[in-house]
């Protein structure tokens, strides 16, 4: 026995609401337009299903993969945040820059400690000589 399901969307089309009915079935989709003119209320939109469902026209139907139910969203994201941490970024050309990226920013961080310490350095030596010079003025 093969799956049948249908889709209503409800969206604002300037100037009108419009809904649009999917119907799936034997891996083909059929669809129909129905605009409703006002927002329409969620009873109303019911109760239009059910008075008129069967006297919609939907188009002829197109074949269409289906597509597996949809997953918890919560366990994709856990999965891609595990396979990012097992493998990195995608390509070797990508994983290539991004090591040179991490090589030449460990450089420049211990450039910047070296250049820090140094003027530190100095500047240690030159209180140094200013202590030196006060002391002998007297």
């Amino acid at each position: 026995m093969d799956k049948v399901s249908d889709r209503l969307t409800v969206f604002f089309e300037e100037p009108f609401w419009v809904g649009v009915f999917e119907r799936s079935s034997e891996g083909k989709l059929s669809a129909c337009k129905v605009t409703f003119g006002a927002e329409p209320r969620d009873y109303e939109i019911y109760e239009f299903v059910l008075k008129n469902y069967v006297h919609l026209r939907f188009s002829p139907a197109v074949a269409t993969s289906v597509r597996k139910a949809g997953r918890n969203p919560k366990r994709l994201q856990r999965e891609v945040r595990k396979e990012m941490q097992n493998e990195g970024i995608g390509t070797k050309s990508q994983q290539a820059l991004k090591l040179q990226q991490e090589q030449l920013k460990t450089e420049r961080k211990t450039v910047s400690r070296e250049r820090r310490e140094a003027e530190k350095v100095r500047k240690f030596e030159l209180k140094q000589q200013k202590k030196k010079e006060k002391h002998r003025g007297r």
